[in-house]
């Protein structure tokens, strides 16, 4: 990593950047239960707080099979041992008690997408007064470009999302996205890992929350695209939401130490 890097382009810089992180990079040696409990709690921490409502899910081990919380417990209450394994029929599998009846939407999402390995849904406050408004996420600073041209809107809600039919459609609109704004209801964040899910949903709360803070104070002026994705691509790595995870892990353990109990 020696030499004169004032010769070098910003491209170079950026690949000797990702280089550097990806040699520097440390896993974390949570288990999949200990990093849903911790995201529960991370969540709750950062303004993701609505009583009972939303659920995260992950994939469990065997097909068809996914970690979630029991109905009942906030996001607060979450800890390694209280989740459940179920099956795509809501049908436990191991652990006690019952699973939100609108994780059902989880296993359409499941099914229409492989790639996606964790699923976090919340009526976090300003995703919720901006759903209220109709009109998607607007991505325009660069903290949020994690986001840039990743979210999708639903602009019709259809109701509690306990049906086959809500399914299909949240499925549907979701598409190749990452995320999804639902109109009247609040945000879905879709992952290929559950520190990369907890990281979107985090900052999904932070965007919506800048843009009823900015579309008060004026017309919200768009980003050039070409820089909306470098930044996207600059943020979105993994070394870096294994490196941001971590961080919020730390914070939330000074406070939640119980939830890593398996």
């Amino acid at each position: 990593m020696s030499g004169d890097t004032y010769s070098l382009d910003k491209q170079q810089l950026m690949q000797r950047t990702f280089d550097q992180m990806e040699s520097e990079r440390r896993e974390t040696d949570f288990s999949a239960r200990q990093k849903i409990a911790l995201t529960c709690r991370i969540l709750f921490d950062n303004g993701h707080d609505s009583g009972l409502a939303g659920q995260i899910t992950a994939r469990g081990d065997a097909p068809g099979t996914f970690l979630t919380q029991q109905l009942g417990l906030g996001f607060d209450e979450i800890s390694a041992h209280n989740l459940l394994l179920v099956d795509e029929d809501l049908q436990v599998l191991q652990g006690s008690g019952m699973p939100n009846p609108a994780n059902r939407f989880h296993a359409w999402v499941y099914r229409a997408r492989p790639d996606v390995s964790c699923i976090i849904h919340t009526h976090a406050v300003h995703t919720a007064a901006l759903s209220m408004l109709e009109v998607p996420l607007e991505i325009s600073h660069m903290d949020n470009c994690v986001l840039y041209d990743e979210v999708a809107f639903l602009p019709k809600w259809p109701g509690v999302p306990v049906g086959n039919e809500e399914g299909e459609l949240i499925a549907g609109a979701l598409g190749s996205k990452r995320a999804l704004l639902l109109a009247h209801h609040g945000l879905l964040v879709a992952c290929t890992s559950i520190e990369e899910s907890c990281l979107l949903a985090l900052a999904f709360e932070r965007a919506a929350r800048m843009q009823l803070l900015a579309s008060a104070a004026g017309t919200i002026q768009p980003i050039e695209p070409a820089l909306g994705r470098e930044a996207h691509d600059w943020i979105l790595r993994a070394q870096r939401s294994a490196s941001a995870f971590a961080y919020y892990a730390r914070r939330s353990l000074k406070h939640h130490p119980d939830c890593l109990v398996e």
